[in-house]
């Protein structure tokens, strides 16, 4: 086989991020998710229940879903990366989970608009997206070894960017073409699936999990061509793979940086999923918008996640991806803030006339920032958990960041259930991601800024 460039290589590897994404920006936050949580409503209240119980009761199902699959992922993905990192192979893991993540997202076509399956699609979204999130443990390990030290920020913000433009790409089509508006057209006036799907069975919404399955498998192949492993292969051997896990945590204790960084990670991007996980939801339930403007409003927040992870890779570059970091938290903190102070009738305690669209247009700008920052964080948080990973098992030390990010994954969700039922306020119920991310930042105090080895 012909020898691949460097440059394809990265192209490569940036093809991943292409092809993943729509996973988490077209079905968890602006299409499937607010669907589910619509069509459970909708079911609760066929039970009995009134609108705000059954609002309740929908979202309470969807962080259940959120909650069990991010522990699933926290906790498996140090162990399978050990393995991984004890045969030298990771392609075959991320093979292996692919085909998770497609029969995950294909098998969401399924859903009943009445609701009467919401439980074995929940299911069915958990597969895809444990394959989705264990597939970019292996694929983020291979980073450290795809460019040069120096090169690793700015890599990685263009390949956050270059996905968050597919997930953007992903979205549009599936307003244009196919998801349905209250009168059973598509965003552009046309019928869903150009006539082919009955839009009063919500078929142009519910083709999303096919769609994004197809999407991943077209957009992959560039990645299959391309990157390569690099390590030794080896017998895979559970007890080896432990042996490194074991070592690996014991290590912790010695490297004061790394656990604050893998604690700080914990809760701000702990956050950062209550943030995605209900940012649509939270709009569909709360402020009535219909599926296809949350769509749009994925679209502006997919924009700005582009270009500012674009920008913020350039910016790790020049200073380090720690200023990075605390930038994008105190973004993101800022929105909660607003969010809190922001209902229908006022805006920081300023009353609004009956019928204002100021709480729309705030939120959608709220969307710029969550994007935008969002992206941003992440990206660099890669980058400096690049800083921080051990370069003889770099999959293993992304599995626990890995379980830095999902050990936790209950919490949000829990602590919004929990604010939501005692103030009776969805409004009020994001206020503790406020103290995640503040959390968060204060334990970066402790974190070096060029890792445990002095990359810089």
């Amino acid at each position: 086989m012909a020898e691949v460039s460097a440059k394809r290589r990265v192209w490569g590897w940036w093809w991943f991020d292409w092809a993943s994404q729509p996973y988490h920006t077209v079905l968890m936050t602006f299409v499937y998710g607010p669907f589910f949580a619509s069509v459970a409503a909708a079911f609760f209240m066929s039970t009995g229940m009134d609108e705000l119980a059954a609002d309740a009761r929908a979202q309470s199902v969807w962080s259940l879903a959120l909650t069990v699959t991010g522990l699933i992922i926290g906790f498996g993905g140090p162990i399978i990366g050990a393995l991984a990192d004890s045969s030298g192979r990771r392609r075959p893991w991320i093979l292996g989970f692919s085909v998770l993540y497609v029969v995950g997202a294909w098998m969401l076509w399924n859903t009943q608009p009445d609701g009467s399956n919401i439980w074995a699609m929940l299911v069915a979204f958990g597969i895809g997206f444990i394959g989705a999130e264990f597939a970019l443990i292996f694929v983020n390990a291979q980073l450290p070894g795809l460019v040069a030290d120096d090169d690793v920020g700015k890599v990685s913000g263009s390949g956050f960017a270059f996905g968050y433009i597919g997930g953007l790409v992903a979205l549009a089509i599936m307003l244009l073409f196919f998801a349905e508006q209250p009168g059973g057209k598509t965003l552009i006036g046309l019928s869903p699936g150009f006539g082919l799907l009955d839009a009063e069975a919500f078929e142009g919404t519910r083709i999303v999990g096919p769609f994004v399955a197809v999407w991943y498998v077209v957009f992959m192949i560039p990645y299959a061509l391309w990157v390569r492993d690099t390590g030794k292969r080896a017998k895979t051997s559970f007890s080896v793979g432990m042996k490194i896990l074991g070592k690996s945590i014991r290590g912790l204790a010695k490297k004061k940086s790394l656990s604050a960084f893998l604690l700080s990670s914990m809760f701000y991007r702990d956050a950062l999923n209550g943030l995605y996980g209900f940012g649509g939801v939270y709009a569909t339930l709360v402020l009535d918008w219909p599926i296809v403007l949350v769509g749009v409003f994925g679209i502006v927040s997919g924009m700005a996640a582009a270009l500012f992870s674009w920008l913020g890779g350039k910016v790790d570059k020049a200073f380090g991806p720690k200023p990075v970091i605390v930038g994008a938290i105190l973004g993101l903190s800022a929105v909660i803030v607003v969010v809190i102070f922001m209902s229908r009738e006022s805006l920081f305690g300023v009353p609004l006339a009956e019928g204002s669209t100021l709480p729309d247009i705030v939120f959608f700008a709220c969307g710029v920032v969550i994007g935008g920052m969002g992206g941003t964080l992440q990206a660099a948080s890669r980058t400096l958990m690049v800083r921080h990973a051990d370069p003889e098992a770099p999959t293993e030390s992304f599995g626990l960041y890995g379980l830095s990010g999902r050990a936790t994954a209950f919490m949000a969700p829990a602590m919004i259930g929990l604010v939501t039922t005692w103030t009776g306020s969805a409004r009020l119920g994001v206020s503790p991601l406020l103290g995640l991310f503040l959390l968060g930042l204060v334990l970066l105090i402790w974190v070096k800024p060029d890792g445990e080895k002095g990359l810089r």
